[in-house]
C-alpha cells in the first residue's frame, strides 16, 4: 500500500524514504524581471491518468517517439515508474519527468517532455534536478536523449556518455 505525504520543498531537505509515494510542492516564480511569468508548481509522485501524461507527451517533441496511440500501455508506464516529478501551471499538466531508480546507485530518466509553450523556462531543468534529487545523492542520472533534445543536456550541466548499448524493442 502507498501513502501520500505532502512537504514544502527546501533545497536543504532530503528525503530519505525510497519508493514511498509522496507529493513534494515546490512553487517557483520565473525571472524577476518576468512578473507575467505564471507560478510553476512542481509535484512529486502525483498521480496521473495516461490522458494527462500523453496530453503533456503530444504538446511536447517527445509524443512523436512514444506509444501515445496505446493509452494501456502508456498507463503501464506510469504504474511502474519509481519516481514521477511533475510541473503545474494552474491545474494543467505542463512538464513531467518519469524515471525507474533503486534510490542508492542509478536513476534512469526515461522520459523528460515540456509543452512546448512553456520551454525556455528553466521547467525541464527543473525537473530532472528534483528528480536526481529526489532518487538520492549517491545516484547517477542516466538517461537516453531524444534526437530533437541531444543540444539540451550538455547545456544543463549533464554530461555525454559514449558507451552506452540498447537492445531494440521487439515490438
Amino acid at each position: 500500500m502507498k501513502f501520500v505525504q505532502k512537504y514544502v520543498f527546501s533545497e536543504k531537505m532530503r528525503l530519505a524514504q525510497p519508493r514511498a509515494h509522496r507529493v513534494t510542492v515546490c512553487s517557483v516564480r520565473g525571472p524577476a524581471n518576468r512578473d507575467t511569468t505564471p507560478m510553476i508548481t512542481y509535484e512529486t509522485n502525483r498521480p496521473l491518468t495516461a490522458l494527462d501524461f500523453i496530453g503533456v507527451l503530444n504538446r511536447s517533441t517527445l509524443g512523436e517517439r512514444r506509444p501515445v496511440h496505446d493509452v494501456t500501455r502508456i498507463q503501464t508506464m506510469l504504474d511502474h515508474a519509481d519516481l514521477l516529478v511533475t510541473a503545474w501551471c494552474h491545474g494543467l499538466l505542463v512538464g513531467v519527468s518519469r524515471a525507474l531508480t533503486d534510490y542508492s546507485f542509478c536513476c534512469y530518466l526515461s522520459d523528460l517532455a515540456v509543452d512546448e509553450g512553456y520551454q525556455h523556462r528553466g521547467i525541464g531543468k527543473r525537473l530532472v534536478e528534483l528528480t536526481h534529487e529526489m532518487a538520492g545523492p549517491q545516484t547517477t542520472l542516466i538517461l537516453l536523449a531524444a534526437p530533437k533534445a541531444v543540444g539540451y543536456y550538455p547545456k544543463i550541466g549533464m554530461q555525454r556518455h559514449e558507451a552506452c548499448y540498447t537492445f531494440d524493442r521487439t515490438e
